[in-house]
């Protein structure tokens, strides 16, 4: 996984509530066996018309060029439905490193963790702030203090962050990552404790 501290960005928004796992990545693209590729039908019965990747509808967010970015800011309930971590790859594969709502399934939150998508859980206020932006303003995260600012106005909410979790975000660790890092204690424990 790649480390993420501090991420600026401009974001993508997506207004809409309760977006389930199938939305997300639909069942019918869970075939492969490895992480690779998932991004391109990421929102697929979304982004394109009678399933075809020719026929992109023009009014989907991911369609429209003026949007771009490494945030995904989304409507509460973001991430429900089925337990597929397949949804956490399609984000990460795209290009999301992070998503923002007032709410997520807990399963969706636990996977987008393990695999280095950061959730931020705001207020309802500050996601209707976000949602209220331009299209070229950007928002800091800030992993180390936990919190989210909206550059143009100064505007900041802190979020919560698993500290497990925090230090592999912030290192760039998956569990055996860390657990790797933790080879010199575990000796020196095995030492001590024989």
């Amino acid at each position: 996984m790649q480390a993420l501290q501090i991420l600026n960005s401009t974001f993508v928004p997506l207004p809409i509530e309760n977006v389930d796992t199938d939305q997300i990545i639909p069942a019918r693209f869970l075939k492969a066996t490895t992480r690779d590729g998932f991004g391109k039908n990421l929102f697929r019965d979304w982004r394109y018309a009678d399933d075809d990747v020719a026929k992109p509808k023009p009014d989907f967010v991911l369609n429209q060029s003026q949007y771009a970015g490494d945030i995904l800011v989304a409507g509460k309930n973001f991430g429900c439905g089925s337990s597929r971590e397949h949804a956490a790859w399609a984000l990460l594969d795209y290009g999301f490193k992070a998503v923002i709502s007032s709410f997520f399934a807990d399963i969706f939150k636990n996977n987008a963790l393990n695999n280095g998508v950061l959730p931020v859980t705001v207020s309802d206020q500050f996601l209707q702030a976000i949602f209220a932006l331009n299209v070229t303003d950007t928002l800091t995260i800030n992993v180390a203090e936990q919190t989210i600012t909206i550059d143009a106005t100064g505007l900041q909410e802190n979020f919560e962050l698993n500290p497990y979790k925090k230090t592999c975000l912030l290192n760039g660790y998956d569990d055996i990552d860390f657990l790797i890092s933790q080879k010199a204690a575990i000796e020196q424990y095995e030492l001590e404790n024989g």
